[in-house]
């Protein structure tokens, strides 16, 4: 069945080369849905909901809140998605980027909703409205932060892709058609920036590694791998600092969290794909948890930042609430999740979808039952 699909993508889109390429990749078959949410992971919080247990309880409501609220919406698909660099024109960067970041997480959260309700069709129709209108219409993006932005906002379409992946409501038309988007306009994207030594390249790897896992390319996915592995402690020095992102001023903790946000997820989706965990990996005293550590204590004292006086700092129930409610069941670390408890449940609902709803969506290293 997977082998038919993939025969019949390239045949209708793909140049030889390319048919050729995804051919000589296609080593294994990963399993699906996976990545960022493995079935093992939707199975437990499927079971928590439904014994009514917290915080999963509220945080299904929560989520069930926003895919009310995404029935009505509509969709703002855009032929060519051209964003203008931020520290250009900031208001024109947020009011074009809008339209992916709305419909990405509209897709997203019902998506997740058809598995924690127990595959009610309604939530994965919704879902397929959003990708379709994004797959048949949009072509390509442009501008200077076209490419970053195309691909932290459509993660969340690529995650809602690999949801429905087992969906029998999704025709063969509309999958195929989604599946060239993704190939042609998100996976080129994320490919254009993963080799950016600073927060694009995280974002870039974190879409390469999804789309590789929606694809079954497992030559795609070790290529990222290879790159987190070659630069990541050029990325983190010794005492857990980023130096491309703190030296960004009055923003250099957002941008330390805003690289280790897709650094992490990207991580997950590998070590859910193939049991490889980097989240322990440490060079001398560098590692990502040395990292999380630094960015959990500089939000918690702005005051003491060394890099610019009187930083911007988030909160529990945004950023870097997200990933420490994530990271905290991943280390087990009772500081992170002290931090985020009086915010319970968070979702992140929009900008970028690395760590979107992880109160609900618990994460963890060892088994889920």
């Amino acid at each position: 069945m997977r082998v038919s699909l993939i025969f019949t993508f390239c045949v209708v889109y793909c140049s030889p080369s390319l048919l050729l390429e995804v051919e000589s990749v296609k080593t294994t078959s990963f399993v699906h849905p996976g990545g960022i949410h493995p079935q093992e992971q939707l199975d437990f919080v499927k079971e928590k909901v439904a014994q009514k247990e917290q915080p999963y309880f509220n945080a299904y409501l929560q989520l069930l809140n926003k895919t009310a609220q995404a029935f009505t919406h509509p969709t703002h698909a855009v032929a060519n998605f051209s964003i203008p660099g931020y520290y250009v024109n900031a208001s024109m960067h947020i009011n074009r980027s809008w339209p992916l970041q709305a419909d990405s997480f509209d897709a997203y959260a019902c998506a997740l909703a058809y598995h924690i309700s127990g595959g009610q069709p309604i939530f994965a129709n919704h879902s397929l409205r959003f990708l379709n209108a994004w797959a048949y219409l949009n072509v390509a993006y442009s501008d200077s932060d076209g490419p970053l932005v195309m691909t932290y906002a459509g993660t969340g379409m690529v995650i809602a892709g690999e949801l429905l992946y087992n969906y029998n409501g999704w025709n063969s038309t509309d999958r195929t058609k989604f599946f060239h988007w993704v190939t042609n306009v998100y996976s080129k994207a994320s490919n254009q920036i993963k080799t950016n030594a600073n927060n694009w390249g995280d974002w870039g790897r974190l879409g390469s590694i999804l789309s590789a896992h929606l694809f079954d390319n497992s030559s795609q996915l070790q290529t990222v791998v290879n790159l987190i592995k070659g630069d990541l402690f050029h990325k983190i020095a010794p005492d857990g600092h980023m130096p491309e992102e703190t030296r960004r001023e009055a923003n250099g903790i957002w941008y330390t969290y805003f690289s280790l946000a897709p650094m992490t997820a990207a991580c997950w989706v590998n070590y859910q794909t193939t049991k490889e965990n980097l989240f322990n990996v440490s060079q001398g005293n560098a590692s990502i948890k040395l990292a999380l550590d630094y960015l959990y204590y500089y939000n918690m004292h702005p005051d003491q930042w060394p890099w610019y006086k009187n930083p911007n700092k988030g909160s529990p129930s945004s950023w870097p609430g997200n990933l420490l409610e994530a990271m905290g069941s991943l280390y087990n670390d009772s500081r992170y999740i002290d931090y985020v408890q009086s915010a319970r449940p968070i979702i992140y609902p929009t900008h970028h979808f690395a760590w979107t709803f992880p109160t609900l969506m618990r994460i963890q290293l060892n088994d889920y039952f």
